[in-house]
């Protein structure tokens, strides 16, 4: 018999496994723990005690048996200690991926800039009419073989020049980021854990681009007192010290980094929350957490400048709505000529995914 056959919707049967919702779970707390895998786990547990994650089928046992048995997870037998694999260090990249791309899917669509098509990389749904010039592989011959049947007929088929259509396509450059991540100890002060976010929106990026934009660079460059580069497999251990904001040692080595990159488009992407407190004098530090030291901040702004010589567009995000920062922060990038936002925690990955593929694309003559 044709027809249809209804049955009764259960929610639980197409479901993740056990496994699978333990191990998203679980990969939020390491982003949290800092990569210590004991930590993680206790929590768990504790979660477990209070919402009944597992129960009389598939215990927390089994769970890290399954995390051991799949790669996620190595013991050492001597101490007994857990420790995250390079797997699990891409699962945490690949989540944040998706939380923030995720959310970016499902919000409307807004703060895009407008770019004019051109002969490139990504196909462009619109088309427009032939113009001298065009190269043979623009063209759209289905269009062009349409327009040409409604103009001539099927009977006396040819093809003129006003019947071409021309399929344009976005041009991506290649692009050298590097990114830098405020780890001073303002980033977890007053109650709220900014270095997380961070943490999340530079391990989602370096995913984004080592898949999609494989011929791109990333560096990320994390900045207290000093500031040193880190790879992106030591993403989910980054934590924050006891540090002060050396935001210039954070721009010069920045600085020296790109100029070994080889693509001729470079930029910098600042996540921070607070001002300059510091810098390197020689082998002494000279710190000032009282107000804005014109001491520090005119390095930052002569750095600001050398970037902007150098064609480096330094972008700013200050996830800190403090309205004194507001006057350093535009001074900063005016002198750049480069962008700034005052992000929100939530907010932050939106505000540089959108920046970052706003840039990937250039107009092509």
């Amino acid at each position: 018999m044709i027809g249809h056959r209804f049955i009764h919707f259960d929610p639980n049967e197409n479901s993740q496994s056990k496994f699978e919702q333990l191990l998203n779970l679980f990969m939020q707390l390491l982003t949290y723990t800092n990569g210590d895998a004991g930590e993680a786990l206790q929590w768990l547990n504790e979660l477990d005690k209070q919402y009944q994650l597992t129960d009389n089928e598939y215990g927390m046992g089994d769970f890290i048996e399954d995390l051991k048995q799949n790669g996620y997870l190595n013991e050492d037998p001597a101490s007994g200690n857990f420790n995250i694999t390079a797997k699990s260090e891409q699962t945490i990249r690949k989540k944040s991926l998706e939380e923030i791309f995720g959310k970016l899917k499902k919000s409307k669509q807004g703060n895009h800039q407008t770019f004019k098509p051109g002969q490139g990389d990504e196909i462009n749904p619109d088309t427009r009419p032939f113009q001298f010039g065009d190269m043979l592989e623009q063209i759209d011959f289905t269009e062009s073989i349409r327009n040409a049947q409604i103009n001539r007929g099927v009977e006396s088929f040819t093809m003129q020049e006003d019947d071409l259509q021309i399929r344009e396509s976005d041009f991506k450059t290649q692009t050298s980021t590097v990114l830098m991540i405020d780890i001073s100890h303002s980033m977890i002060l007053y109650g709220e854990d900014r270095i997380t976010p961070a943490k999340k929106v530079a391990m989602a990026l370096s995913e984004l681009i080592t898949t999609k934009y494989p011929k791109d660079t990333l560096d990320i460059v994390v900045f207290g007192n000093d500031a040193w580069s880190i790879e992106i497999k030591d993403l989910p251990y980054l934590q924050v010290g006891p540090y002060h904001t050396n935001t210039v040692a954070g721009l010069e080595l920045a600085m020296d980094l790109l100029r070994r990159r080889k693509n001729p488009n470079k930029q910098i992407f600042m996540i921070t929350d607070g001002k300059p407190t510091c810098l390197k004098i020689g082998g002494r530090y000279y710190k000032n957490s009282f107000g804005l030291d014109r001491k520090v901040v005119n390095r930052c702004i002569n750095l600001a400048a050398q970037c902007k010589k150098l064609k480096i567009p330094i972008t700013t995000f200050m996830i800190a709505s403090d309205p004194y920062l507001q006057k350093f922060v535009q001074e900063f990038t005016e002198m750049n000529n480069g962008k700034a936002f005052f992000a929100s925690l939530d907010k932050l990955g939106a505000f540089i995914f959108k920046d970052f593929e706003s840039g990937k694309r250039r107009t092509v003559y």
